[in-house]
């Protein structure tokens, strides 16, 4: 086994409240420049070829539209931080009305600028200059707002220093009674307790190899499932959603869970609240994309929860249908460059993912991404293991046997804080 690497020292962290409103704050200003930018250029390259491209036009059009796009800009600030681009048919008119007043402003600072007294004759002449070179930059603003601004928000959003610095892994050790296990898609088989704690820890000196700091959860010995943590909790970067498992038996496990994401520094707390269900099993990211599952414990309530609690984060939440198997995450993974993996069997609706790679065996579906180039999976898919080493992937194996009788797989035993 590799070593462990050397660990970064921790980066002390803002409040998730002040980096919160910080990225929102940015990611408005920033989107608002580009607009800017942009409608600023289209006004004065119509002026420059409307007027026979003649460069000592240049010396009007230049402070002209620089005013316009100073005003445009604080505008759109405004409008853009108050959500203006959570659709476009919200983008459209803030991006219009914030326009034709930026055009506005300028022409009457032009015209107030040359001594002329304010008129009704004047402002009919104001309005009139909507048209022309000024509409170019009207309709410039408008399509920037309504089609790019919200990609430069996004992008913005979706950029997020590393508040813990340590690679973290929660861990949760099997209880006495994991053999009362939940069941849902298999016929049920005894389960041999004392190989299935040797198989755990197996799984964490695996990620104790890899570099990964292991924090264990306080146990549960009365909770059959609870060593499959994943369920209860769901990182985000610095924010951890705790989940409401569909199955009513799961629930006092998220208790002893928020416990430990609660002592962790930097992160903040969301909740799936009644009646929505969410198990993190369900739950798949993959850069800024947040595929949910669809199954028989997470419902349409969770999901939507869940959507509302990161789409103000940058990201984007897709729902999945899951019928043939518990958890999305026992029919499909993400390798660390985006493809998805899965068994055809298992998988309802395989073109919803843009990248899909069929794997040979059903427990070759789960992979535990431990860095840009190494896998954590099942010693029980050894055909897909060399199918994943092929591509260029170290794959570490472990043999969690006991655990795949309770439709566990290697993502199912721990919550990577990341």
């Amino acid at each position: 086994m590799t070593p462990p690497a050397t660990r970064p020292p921790v980066i002390p962290a803002r409040t998730h409240a002040q980096a919160s409103v910080a990225r929102r704050s940015i990611a408005a200003i920033a989107s608002a420049a580009v607009v800017a930018a942009i409608a600023f250029a289209a006004g004065v390259l119509a002026t420059f070829i409307g007027q026979g491209q003649n460069p000592a036009i240049l010396a009007q059009a230049l402070p002209y539209f620089s005013l316009a796009a100073v005003v445009l800009w604080g505008l759109l600030c405004v409008g853009n931080a108050a959500g203006a681009l959570r659709a476009w048919f919200l983008a459209l008119p803030v991006g219009l009305t914030s326009a034709v007043l930026a055009t506005l402003l300028a022409a009457s600072a032009n015209v107030l600028g040359q001594g002329v007294a304010v008129s009704a004759e004047v402002f009919s002449l104001l309005l009139g200059t909507l048209v022309g070179v000024n509409l170019v930059f009207i309709v410039a603003a408008v399509l920037a707002e309504t089609l790019l601004a919200p990609r430069v928000a996004r992008g913005v959003l979706r950029h997020r220093p590393r508040a813990i610095a340590r690679r973290v892994a929660l861990v949760r050790i099997p209880a006495s009674n994991l053999d009362e296990g939940e069941l849902t898609h298999l016929e049920r088989r005894p389960v041999d307790q004392a190989k299935a704690d040797e198989q755990w820890d197996d799984y964490c000196a695996a990620l104790v190899a890899e570099g990964w700091e292991t924090v264990e959860v306080d146990a549960a010995p009365d909770l059959p499932d609870s060593v499959f943590i994943e369920d209860t909790v769901v990182f985000f970067g610095d924010v951890a959603v705790l989940a409401n498992p569909g199955a009513e038996s799961r629930r006092a496990e998220v208790e002893a869970v928020e416990r430990a994401v609660r002592a962790m520094p930097g992160i903040a707390v969301a909740r799936i609240a009644a009646p929505g269900t969410l198990d993190g099993g369900d739950v798949l990211k993959v850069g800024g994309v947040v595929y949910v599952g669809a199954s028989s414990r997470t419902n349409a309530e969770g999901i939507r929860q869940l959507r509302a609690i990161l789409a103000p984060r940058g990201y984007t939440v897709v729902a999945v249908p899951v019928t043939r198997a518990l958890h999305l995450k026992s029919t499909v993974t993400a390798l660390p460059d985006g493809t998805v993996i899965g068994h055809a069997d298992l998988v309802d609706a395989p073109s919803l993912f843009p990248r899909f790679l069929p794997v040979p065996e059903r427990e070759g579906v789960a992979v535990v991404v431990l860095s840009d180039d190494t896998l954590l999976m099942s010693a029980s898919a050894p055909r897909t293991a060399e199918l994943l080493s092929g591509l260029g992937y170290r794959v570490v194996t472990v043999d969690i046997g006991e655990f795949e009788k309770l439709e566990g797989c290697v993502t199912c035993l721990s919550v990577r804080v990341r």
